[in-house]
């Protein structure tokens, strides 16, 4: 018996009178089990990064980078003397195992992941490959843990993302649940590991669009996972926030004119990230070398930038070379230490302008040559330390030229990151709030709005995210969504052309030996499933029976129940602009048309190409009547 003839049997998938209460509990089962496994994704991931973490940067190189307050060390914190050549050694390593697991098995898993889930939203049907989800994690807690410079959220969301898929399709779920519990997965990953369950939602629907839209049909599963994905992650690693701040408020007005000022900043830097990163993007696939091995050059050239940055902030003591390596790996150590100084950011003295100025353009820098190299890891992290240095420094400006209205730099550097990404992913909403869940602090909601809304406007032409689509009319997945109008007072009968009476049907108990027999006779592509009193009960396609043709003992064994599909039927006086859109929401061809009289007896099946040859008629008429 196969997973969804498993999921009937247990009431989770039932046909007929039970088909109301199975969407109900589909609705909440499914989005549960993406985001368990998105959670158990995240602590995997989380472990894997300490692990090649504490043996490679901390034993190996003596590069001890902390972390935020609120997150868990896998080991406890040991770091040697730093070690320069042995720093591009670890490089150098984890860059070539990384590139030989990426190009090996899933050349799909290379750069970051959360644009290729978006891809696979709008131009694959929803689907990721299984392996996908898995060589990503390996390969980016390689890349993340022996140095190089990157984020968590692609990672993890495109495990969260590769689960959703591979539950739809082995449910058989038509192509929109599958894009569905892949944007929820997605959702539920980031949200998990970064302590912001409800950005995480937000931020599944909100990603894949460039211009103010949102994937509403994925909020209410997003929510489901996201919640499961955060409490199994949490139970592990604890639900504290991930950032410590000092206690936050926002009350003089006045503070919005130098905020306005910090949004055209983060506006100009988040243009100077995205042109970097496609920039050298393009450079390292026009380097004629095999691409397995064009991830070792951006590692040692990432290795290259930190030591030198290490080296020309000698004169400011150790203290400031040590901070100025958070270039590399995830830099989420330094972001705390900023955000730990009461607003201070060691009083603006030359050393900490240097500092924040290194590490806000240096991990511009080594993002772009870590991940535009073909290593693997995110781009949200690296743009929370850049936007957060950049903040800082625009924060520290403004506090020697209006000490009486600018007192607390810190303010300037959680707006700053949320600003940052708010512009160079095209987010302002989910960026705010995952700024405030990661900080445990909704004090600074209304300056946040200010700050993310403006940064938002002014980046309208570049986005970190390049699968991203204007609009969901835009979208390939929506296609079918948009020609509603022209069919509207259309009904079925409009465009019915099946002989009524001549639909081939099975009886619930019919074995899958008689099924294959009597379909290869016909030209049907869909087949409905009724009971003994011949009232419908739900539909099946030929290529329902492939996977067990080649096993005679599934030929007795199944029967049409177990392969029905729960999906509606259609009636005469059905308008065509709602079966348009149930044509978009299931995998099927042809749908059954039963009687009106309520006997649920089927009369025939109303062909997809017919619904779509009345709209090609009625676009035709119209233009002639305009012409």
């Amino acid at each position: 018996m196969n997973m969804k003839a498993l999921l009937k049997r247990l009431g989770l998938i039932p046909t007929g009178d039970g088909l109301r209460a199975a969407r109900v509990v589909r609705l909440i089962a499914l989005p549960a089990a993406v985001g368990l496994v998105a959670g158990l994704g995240a602590i995997a991931f989380q472990f894997l990064c300490g692990v090649v973490t504490h043996y490679g940067l901390d034993l190996l190189a003596g590069y001890q980078a902390g972390g935020p307050v609120g997150e868990t060390e896998v080991f406890e914190p040991f770091a040697g003397a730093f070690s320069p050549g042995m720093l591009l050694a670890v490089l150098g390593v984890g860059a070539l195992i990384s590139g030989w697991l990426v190009f090996t098995f899933a050349p799909e898993a290379e750069g970051h992941g959360t644009d290729a889930a978006i891809d696979a939203y709008h131009n694959k049907r929803g689907v990721i490959r299984p392996r996908v989800p898995i060589i990503k994690m390996f390969a980016s807690a390689i890349t993340l843990g022996s140095g190089g410079s990157g984020g968590r959220e692609g990672p993890i969301a495109q495990i969260g993302a590769g689960f959703g898929s591979f539950l739809a399709t082995r449910l058989r779920l038509g192509d929109a649940e599958r894009r569905i519990l892949l944007a929820a997965g997605m959702g539920a990953g980031i949200g998990a590991i970064f302590h912001a369950p409800l950005a995480g939602a937000i931020f599944a629907i909100e990603v894949l669009y460039r211009d103010p839209d949102f994937e509403t049909e994925a909020l209410i599963p997003a929510f489901i996972a996201t919640a499961v994905a955060y409490s199994a992650f949490g139970w592990v690693f604890g639900f504290q926030p991930l950032f410590e701040v000092e206690a936050l408020t926002f009350d003089d007005p006045l503070v919005l004119a130098p905020l306005a000022v910090l949004a055209v900043a983060m506006a100009a830097g988040s243009f100077i990230y995205v042109r970097c990163f496609y920039g050298l993007t393009g450079l390292f696939r026009k380097l004629p070398i095999r691409r397995h091995f064009r991830p070792l050059i951006g590692a040692l050239l990432t290795g290259a930038v930190a030591v030198a940055a290490y080296y020309a902030l000698a004169g400011f003591g150790p203290d400031v070379q040590h901070r100025s390596l958070s270039v590399l790996s995830f830099g989420y150590g330094f972001l705390q230490d900023i955000l730990r100084t009461d607003g201070r950011v060691a009083d603006g003295t030359a050393a900490a302008v240097a500092l924040l100025a290194v590490v806000g353009f240096g991990k511009i820098l080594t993002t772009s040559l870590t991940i535009g190299s073909g290593g693997s890891g995110g781009v949200f992290g690296p743009s929370m330390v850049v936007g957060g240095s950049l903040g800082a420094l625009v924060g520290i400006a403004f506090q020697h030229w209006m000490p009486e209205t600018v007192d607390r730099v810190d303010v300037f550097v959680l707006l700053g990151m949320a600003g940052f990404f708010a512009a160079a992913a095209n987010t302002p909403v989910s960026t705010l709030i995952m700024v405030s869940e990661m900080t445990a602090s909704y004090r600074l909601l209304l300056p946040s709005m200010w700050v993310c809304a403006l940064a938002f406007i002014l980046s309208r032409g570049w986005s970190i995210y390049r699968e991203q689509v204007p609009t969901r009319i835009d979208s390939p997945a929506h296609r079918g969504d948009f020609i509603v109008d022209v069919l509207a007072g259309m009904t079925v009968r409009d465009c019915w052309k099946f002989p009524v009476g001549a639909v081939i049907s099975f009886p619930l108990g019919a074995p899958l030996r008689t099924l294959v027999r009597e379909m290869a006779a016909s030209a049907q592509l869909s087949f409905p499933v009724v009971d003994e009193a011949g009232r419908y009960r739900g539909l099946f396609a030929s290529k329902d029976i492939r996977q067990f043709l080649f096993d005679p003992t599934a030929h007795d064994l199944t029967v049409a129940q177990d392969l029905a599909h729960p999906v509606e039927p259609l009636r005469m006086d059905a308008d065509l602009s709602g079966v348009m859109r149930q044509f978009a929401r299931v995998s099927f061809d042809e749908l059954p048309v039963v009687a009106s009289d309520g006997s649920g007896h089927v009369l025939g099946l109303l062909r997809r190409q017919d619904v779509i040859a009345a709209y090609n008629a009625r676009v035709v008429a119209e233009r002639g009547g305009k012409e």
